[in-house]
């Protein structure tokens, strides 16, 4: 069972009031990964409120599944909350007893697989775990192999062989370039180099030469100087790496770079690394390279 915690951002004079966070189960007979997404997808539509979150995977049979249901049913009792349970859940018998909980259930694949197979006019396999097998052996070496790469060709290392790469992302330091990366391969199975801009290139405003023969693969991530700074601080507290003057210099040298050199630039400070993918997707025509 993996258990977070999500703070409420501005909590209105009503939530003040609760000392509790309402319980948020994700429940799966495989990973749970498609059950948070949607879930949190949701989720986010309600700034004001916390919630406590409860990842529950593998949930493949009877008995698991009457476990889970006493948890569900344990922290309703604790608060009185009624527990929000997201299920992506094939069998009927496993998904019948987790609706037998005290919790509010939102079942998507009960949601949408009946009327898929009505508009289809064909039977679900009922297969458990199809989308995050490993169907296809080539595929899954694609992403493997753009793993790989953007593990090798993080943080400015193996430039020498950026011919390699389907992209690269340049930017200061903690601008976003290796999550974006590692999200790329993983999601999209490109191979993606990241580059971060040094003091020295920063300082003259110049692009390296093994950068500018690429340029044309290039993506370059600005971020504002205050988000900057505080990601730097939980990194490295009360230095000049992380203060505020020294990463509005970087910032404005860096945006000087990318005007100059004509560089395609993102601004991360408020997107996801979700959302620089997609952009980055679109915005290059970089087609994708698995199925997911």
């Amino acid at each position: 069972m993996l258990v977070s915690k999500t703070k409420p951002r501005n909590l209105t004079e009503k939530n003040n009031a609760s000392s509790e966070d309402r319980a948020v189960f994700f429940i799966s007979d495989r990973t749970g990964i498609t059950a948070e997404v949607l879930g949190n997808s949701l989720l986010t539509q309600f700034e004001s409120l916390s919630f406590k979150k409860i990842t529950i995977p593998f949930i493949d049979t009877p008995e698991k599944a009457e476990g889970t249901l006493q948890s569900i049913n344990q922290e309703n009792d604790k608060n009185n909350l009624r527990p929000i349970v997201f299920a992506t859940i094939i069998n009927d018998e496993i998904r019948e007893i987790i609706a037998e909980s005290k919790g509010y259930t939102i079942d998507f694949f009960k949601t949408f697989i009946g009327p898929l197979e009505l508009i289809l006019e064909n039977r679900s396999s009922g297969i458990v775990g199809l989308s995050h097998s490993i169907k296809d052996t080539e595929e899954y070496h694609t992403k493997m192999d753009a793993l790989n790469f953007a593990l090798a060709y993080d943080d400015g290392v193996n430039i020498e062989n950026y011919q390699h790469a389907d992209l690269i992302l340049v930017g200061v330091s903690r601008s976003g370039k290796t999550p974006t990366s590692i999200y790329l391969a993983m999601q999209y199975g490109l191979k993606v180099a990241n580059y971060p801009l040094v003091e020295d290139e920063l300082n003259h405003e110049h692009l390296p030469e093994v950068l500018n023969k690429h340029r044309n693969k290039m993506i370059s991530l600005t971020v504002k100087a205050e988000k900057l700074s505080s990601i730097r601080s939980e990194r490295m507290p009360n230095s000049n790496y992380a203060s505020l003057k020294q990463c509005q210099k970087e910032v404005e040298h860096a945006e000087h770079i990318y005007s100059e050199y004509k560089i395609r630039t993102l601004d991360s400070t408020n997107s996801s690394v979700e959302e620089l993918a997609t952009k980055i997707m679109l915005i290059t025509g970089l087609e994708r390279k698995i199925s997911s």
